[in-house]
């Protein structure tokens, strides 16, 4: 309103300028219960801009800040913390307005007292000439240059970590593909194949006589089956045989030569089993 007095021709177009930047917290219900007095009155509250900084002042500025302020700076809540020095010096000065407190030996102990313990310590420990103790300026001057020096190395360090990457392997130390590191197969020894196991020695049961077995049981001379004689086999027998135009008693009949004929082929296989089993 100081820069551009001429925008505002009447004390109620402050008061709405004002009024429309209190949109938080307290500030915004104080605004809000106003202009619903104005709706239930038809007349806005507050006529005049004196009225409007006294009421504001009831509202929103303590009772006694003076006896506030010195409760706050003999406490520990003031202090610095995690903020920065310049926002821990915003609230400090105005604590140290609103507590009337002008010596500056008394400043530079609160000040101090407040600081992180690591700034405390660099200004405690600096190679030059130790700040006196009734300069508050020089204590508020080197405690933000510290803690500026801080913030930038801490900066500096994060920007390097974050940006430090692990050198890749060399193709000298780049390691080889397993493929290529097999060594060649080898062959297995050869294993001389085992001899073959000795004949079991013969018990001491019945032992079996092969040629008594052929002559209890001759086998039928080898021939045609089918006519009966010698000089071919039944494959290449030129006399057809037909089943349908035999008797009864010549169907039986050649059944009859027919199970003979399987029973002796199988004492055959048997008696040539045993032989081989035998020599």
């Amino acid at each position: 309103m100081r820069l551009a007095p001429e925008q505002f021709t009447c004390d109620e177009e402050k008061i709405f300028w004002t009024l429309a930047f209190f949109k938080d917290g307290r500030a915004a219900k104080w605004s809000e219960n106003l202009f619903r007095q104005e709706a239930d009155t038809g007349v806005f509250p507050i006529q005049s801009w004196v009225d409007f900084e006294q009421q504001f002042r009831s509202q929103f500025f303590l009772v006694n800040a003076e006896a506030d302020a010195i409760n706050t700076l003999e406490g520990s809540s003031y202090y610095q913390g995690n903020r920065t020095v310049d926002d821990y010096l915003d609230s400090f000065w105005i604590l140290a307005s609103d507590a009337r407190y002008t010596d500056p030996q008394t400043l530079v102990v609160k000040f101090c007292r407040g600081l992180k313990l690591n700034v405390q310590s660099q200004i405690a420990t600096m190679p030059f000439r130790r700040l006196a103790d009734t300069n508050p300026e020089a204590w508020y001057a080197v405690a933000r240059r510290i803690d500026q020096a801080q913030l930038a190395n801490e900066a500096f360090q994060s920007t390097l970590r974050s940006t430090t990457v692990t050198p890749a392997h060399s193709a000298s130390t780049r390691p080889t593909p397993f493929s290529v590191l097999r060594s060649p197969p080898v062959a297995p020894p050869s294993v001389p194949p085992r001899p073959p196991p000795p004949p079991p020695a013969p018990s001491g049961g019945i032992s079996i006589d092969v040629d008594a077995v052929w002559k209890t049981h001759p086998l039928p001379p080898r021939g045609c089956y089918r006519c009966r004689e010698m000089n071919h086999h039944v494959k290449d027998c030129p006399h057809r045989l037909d089943v349908r135009r035999l008797t009864a008693e010549q169907r039986e009949e050649l059944i009859e030569d027919l199970m003979a004929l399987k029973d002796a082929v199988e004492e055959e296989e048997v008696c040539s089993a045993l032989e081989e089993d035998f020599v």
